[in-house]
């Protein structure tokens, strides 16, 4: 593809996903094919909003992404940025891109927009939205944020993409080209569609200020449970040896009492437990019912107005930063990356 010398640089990171995939008709599977450069010569009007170096960092669908190719990614934005890229973009498959944006999120301070970007329908498909998408990515990435996002289709209708905080977005439906929402806040902001003008809330983090840093240890042997009625203890007992473990709970933050003694060996035995929602909008809050009193008296951490995955995300971060389990405990009730919005029990 063509580069105008005279436009801002950009990076742009390829992972893999449905916006780097094709239909093989040999199996009528979405595969993915495109690195990062395909992804510049299929989309020509890339060339007249900025220049790009392209990095292909990995070609997978986002369910063999892995916490290790999170460390790899975090580091290669971090190069680009000090090479003075004017923002980065990541392509990304959209089921776990939340987790790998929120990830980046904390292993990485920013001053310089770091945008992700997927799609749900692979670029041959005649309702694609990869172009879109892409275009709004890179017009978010020269904006002025600063802070990671997700950027992806606002509405069915091919008229503007959402800006999405990293930490407060989720994939709410499977395949629906406005499957992306922002919970617990509005979206930081939206890129009109075909104009790429770009409007940013008072919630999003604005470009300089900091510089770029670099806080890549992560612990992976942290897990992920969601509570459901019945549930036997021993479902907890298999964790026994992890550092963290992070539970979705019922309502206000809840699990059955049976499960109470299990957890109790968990924590004794050097096991960080936090406890967040089922539910996608509200706080965790132990202090209304007798179950949740014995659990903060087990030890249990509050997770706030956490989403699940980014607690999990984050008590990886944490971990990997610090042993003392004050500090762990503060942090985790600390908000760092505009990942807590709520942080009082005062009407839940």
């Amino acid at each position: 593809m063509e580069q105008n010398p005279d436009l801002p640089e950009l990076a742009i990171l390829s992972t893999g996903g449905t916006i780097a995939s094709r239909i093989d008709y040999r199996t009528g599977a979405v595969t993915s094919q495109f690195d990062a450069d395909d992804i510049l010569r299929a989309i020509p009007r890339l060339g007249e909003i900025a220049q790009f170096r392209a990095h292909q960092i990995a070609s997978i669908l986002s369910e063999n992404m892995t916490p290790s190719l999170w460390i790899d990614l975090a580091r290669s934005i971090y190069a680009e940025i000090r090479n003075g890229a004017k923002g980065v973009i990541v392509t990304h498959g959209t089921d776990t891109m939340s987790f790998t944006a929120s990830a980046v999120s904390f292993m990485l301070e920013t001053p310089v927009p770091v945008i992700f970007v997927g799609s749900q329908r692979s670029a041959d498909r005649p309702s694609s939205d990869n172009v879109m998408n892409a275009l709004c990515s890179a017009s978010a990435a020269l904006s002025d944020l600063g802070e990671v996002a997700v950027v992806m289709h606002a509405s069915t209708n091919d008229d503007r993409c959402a800006v999405h905080r990293a930490t407060k977005v989720r994939k709410m439906h499977t395949s629906r080209r406005d499957a992306f929402a922002s919970i617990g806040m509005l979206p930081l902001g939206y890129v009109d569609y075909p104009s790429l003008e770009v409007s940013l809330g008072d919630d999003a983090v604005r470009r300089g200020g900091i510089e770029v840093a670099l806080h890549d240890t992560i612990e992976e042997k942290v897990g992920l449970v969601t509570f459901y009625p019945g549930m036997p203890a021993d479902v907890l007992s298999r964790f026994e040896g992890c550092r963290g473990l992070v539970l979705a709970g019922t309502g206000l933050g809840h699990v059955s009492t049976a499960c109470i003694g299990a957890l109790r060996d968990l924590i004794e035995g050097g096991c960080h437990v936090v406890m967040t929602s089922q539910c996608l909008h509200g706080r965790v809050c132990d202090r209304v019912y007798d179950t949740g009193r014995d659990l903060l008296a087990l030890g249990v951490i509050e997770g706030e107005d956490m989403l699940p995955e980014v607690a999990l995300v984050k008590l990886m971060w944490v971990l990997g930063q610090h042993d003392d389990a004050g500090e762990v405990r503060r942090l985790m009730r600390t908000n760092l990356r505009g990942e807590i919005r709520r942080c009082s029990c005062n009407g839940f």
